[in-house]
């Protein structure tokens, strides 16, 4: 089974890019970014099923402003145009662009006209959309009906169904535009003429296709976290080829209370996969032995996480012809790394943490194609353990980054013991999805004056840093309700005694950072 056709985001410097993506795939319609210095015919030798033009913060009348080749009108992929695409779109077609001074930024009401065309039919004449645009579309090119406008937009949406283009001056793609995702589904399926096929059993019968071609008889290596990407990736690679592979677990001593009982045994129950346990706890606490600075613990992690994953894989190699290794990379890091040319370099500290130049493994990446939401909705299609599936995001190097401070067996108890509170609290209030991620961080090398009991105490501070985002890349601290919050603290003084006092961190990203180290 090969991919479907997919549908192009040509990337035009838009932040939504990625969300038009994720749109369309929420529509069940394959999609991929695309920059815009594409050339026409690598786009079209894709053979799209559609093209989505994204918005941009260019002006298109502006030196240097990038275009809309009109080649791509010369063939019969339907496109759809997105603010900046749209008025990239009308220019490429003969209509015309200019800065009439009715620039519109944020909610903006937009007035569908009689003739609403497909877009819009049946939606409600006035609709709030968002808008982000200085200059407007005054006239539609040759062919196109306008299908609605706005106090600053003439011509807000137009339609061609005989060429199977549309487009419009608002951002579909965004929670703040209504019914946003109808208009969108209304080009895919109805202008587009799309059918929506892109599921999770569909994906999964893809990848297993073509992870056995790829593979074939020889055997596959996986370095296990316990994070839902690497969890997914093997469990697809389990499917495909079983007991030719053998994932690697590090234990390194540095996760959260139950985690690593969670891959050792549920995992393991679910999949049936081989799995060789490393319990290197001892190594990496010697080797993280009085060190506080940050980048050092980084450093040090990713170098004993190699010699030990070297290590391991050696001896499963001893019993077979490793030729493969399993990396759980997805979409937004193929993105963010040039559009996915050439081998995606292994992230630092997941998984394997980069390899010695002589473990040459040629790399199985099934997920390279997926966004979070869609790994985990493989996962739940798989059938791996819930708790793994939803499982927050968690760093590489583990709790050594959220002591601030030297590391050691008994602050990491401190840490587990708080982390698992602040856990067991949002997982019972039912806030665990309303959550990015939670990093709870003890200030080792702080104390503070407390009372507990009778008695004065000196203990140390705990900062919770709730944090809510959709990719990770800018993030806001969650308005979790104040009787969760003050549950968490609560529990945490009243059963961890080396911590005698809980704050808040409410700053977002930027300028803060998610984790403190």
């Amino acid at each position: 089974m090969s991919t479907p056709r997919p549908v192009l985001v040509v990337d035009f410097g838009a932040q939504y890019a990625q969300l038009i993506a994720r749109r369309v795939r929420e529509a069940r319609v394959y999609s991929e970014v695309v920059p815009h210095s594409m050339p026409v015919a690598e786009m079209l030798a894709k053979d799209p099923a559609a093209i989505i033009l994204s918005g941009g913060p260019s002006s298109v009348y502006a030196p240097g402003a990038p275009q809309v080749d009109p080649k791509l009108f010369d063939g019969d992929v339907p496109v759809f145009g997105i603010c900046y695409g749209f008025q990239a779109m009308a220019q490429a077609l003969g209509g015309t662009v200019a800065r009439t001074g009715g620039s519109e930024f944020g909610g903006t009401p937009l007035t569908a006209r009689p003739e609403a065309g497909v877009l819009l039919r049946e939606l409600p004449a006035e609709l709030p959309v968002w808008m982000s645009h200085g200059d407007s579309v005054t006239a539609a090119p040759a062919g196109f009906t306008v299908t609605a406008e706005s106090a600053g937009a003439p011509v807000a949406a137009f339609e061609d169904l005989a060429g199977r283009r549309a487009g419009v001056q608002f951002h579909p793609e965004v929670a703040h535009t209504a019914h946003g995702q109808d208009v969108l589904k209304r080009f895919l399926y109805d202008i587009a003429g799309i059918e929506p096929t892109w599921t999770p059993a569909n994906i999964i019968d893809e990848q297993v296709a073509r992870i056995r071609e790829q593979v074939g008889d020889k055997e596959v290596i996986c370095g296990l976290s316990g994070g839902v990407d690497s969890a997914v990736a093997a469990a697809l690679v389990h499917k495909a080829v079983g007991d030719q592979l053998t994932c690697v677990f590090v234990d390194h001593g540095l996760l959260r209370a139950g985690e690593p009982e969670q891959v050792e045994e549920d995992y393991v129950a679910a999949t049936g996969i081989k799995l060789k346990v490393v319990d290197a706890q001892e190594r990496f606490l010697g080797a993280l032995a009085g060190v506080t600075d940050p980048e050092q613990k980084r450093k040090i992690i990713g170098r004993e996480f190699i010699r030990v994953f070297e290590s391991a894989a050696r001896e499963v190699a001893a019993a077979g012809d490793v030729e493969f290794l399993v990396q759980g990379t997805l979409y937004p890091d193929v993105v963010e790394s040039g559009g996915g040319t050439g081998t995606a370099n292994i992230k630092s500290h997941h998984n394997v943490g980069g390899l010695p130049d002589d473990l040459q493994f040629k790399l199985v990446e099934p997920l390279r194609t997926l966004f979070k939401d869609e790994v985990r909705a493989l996962g739940l299609a798989l059938g791996l353990p819930e708790a793994m599936i939803w499982r927050h995001p968690f760093p590489g190097p583990g709790l050594a980054i959220r002591i601030i401070g030297a590391v050691d067996q008994e602050r990491l108890r401190v840490l587990r013991a708080a982390d698992l509170i602040a856990r067991e609290e949002l997982t019972a209030a039912g806030l665990d999805r309303d959550v990015w991620q939670f990093p709870v961080v003890l200030l080792a090398d702080v104390r503070s004056v407390g009372v507990q009991g009778d008695g004065r105490t000196y203990g140390h501070p705990v900062v919770l840093r709730p944090v809510s985002s959709e990719d990770a890349m800018t993030a806001d601290w969650s308005r979790l309700p104040y009787d969760v919050i003050a549950r968490i603290s609560t529990r945490i003084t009243n059963e961890v005694p080396e911590v005698n006092r809980v704050v808040l961190d409410v700053t977002s990203k930027p300028p803060g950072t998610i984790e403190w180290e």
